[in-house]
């Protein structure tokens, strides 16, 4: 018969042995757990510091892609009217002596005075307003650059449909610039960039230089207040519209658009 006393023992064992076992067990998957929210978290760091290090803003001085919210809309294109604008394929004379610089101009324009650019393209004359109290800085480099014949010869680079004509690229790629950059001067509020509004392309915070855009069109209304607004076209819209109809989407326009040149009136 057996001993009830040793058979007790033995139960108490086994379970002892069983619970270490669980507790083994137990352990073992929270052992897992942790590996792999370790392994999570490395793979959200290493995606973190490649995006950062891949991520970054390129050279290419640009406006933004719009956005897909909805647009409101602001103006509208005469197509009757832009046929009978006519554009000159004539290619304007190279321009040897344009110069480059090392540092923005010193501060020589008056914030209290207006200042007129009339802009000579291809297809017409753009006349801007350009507004030295909201951007003094920007508009002094503006005008620096027009009266040493900086923007001469230089092409409209890129058009984009309903959206904008740049030009100021002494490169024609979309990467040069006059060799000095600008801090930026933002505007304030929404629906900044109307048709119209004329303001320096970037490539990221304060890298403004000689590429322009002129707004054109509703795709504007998207653009966040990236952008230091120096202008706004008084007459020629409709020559601003015409060349960005030579666009192919967003990019070089289908048929070559210039600068002919950019001459400054102070009053």
């Amino acid at each position: 018969m057996p001993d009830p006393k040793r058979e007790r023992q033995r139960q108490n064992r086994q379970l002892g042995r069983q619970a270490q076992l669980e507790a083994a067990r137990q352990a073992k998957r929270k052992q897992s757990t942790v590996r792999i929210v370790i392994v999570v978290v490395v793979a959200i760091a290493v995606a973190v510091v490649a995006a950062a290090l891949f991520g970054g803003k390129s050279d290419k001085k640009k406006t933004p892609t719009t956005t897909t919210t909805a647009k409101v809309t602001t103006t509208t294109v005469d197509q009757a009217a832009l046929a009978k604008i006519q554009c000159n394929d004539t290619t304007p004379p190279d321009n040897p002596k344009r110069p480059t610089f090392t540092a923005a101009p010193p501060m020589t324009i008056d914030a209290a005075k207006k200042y007129t650019a009339t802009i000579d393209t291809s297809c017409g004359k753009i006349t801007v307003d350009l507004d030295p109290k909201a951007a003094p800085n920007t508009v002094n480099s503006f005008v620096f650059l027009a009266k040493q014949k900086f923007f001469d010869g230089l092409t409209w680079h890129r058009v984009a449909k309903d959206f904008v004509i740049q030009g100021g690229d002494p490169k024609g790629t979309g990467s040069g610039g006059p060799g000095y950059q600008l801090n930026d001067e933002l505007p304030q509020g929404t629906n900044v960039y109307l048709p119209g509004v004329v303001a320096m392309a970037n490539s990221g915070p304060n890298t403004s230089g000689s590429q322009f855009f002129v707004v054109t069109g509703n795709g504007g209304l998207n653009l966040e207040d990236n952008y230091s607004v120096f202008g706004k076209v008084a007459s020629g819209l409709d020559v601003a519209q015409k060349l960005e109809s030579f666009n192919t989407g967003d990019g070089p326009p289908s048929r070559k658009l210039y600068i002919l040149g950019v001459t400054i009136q102070e009053g």
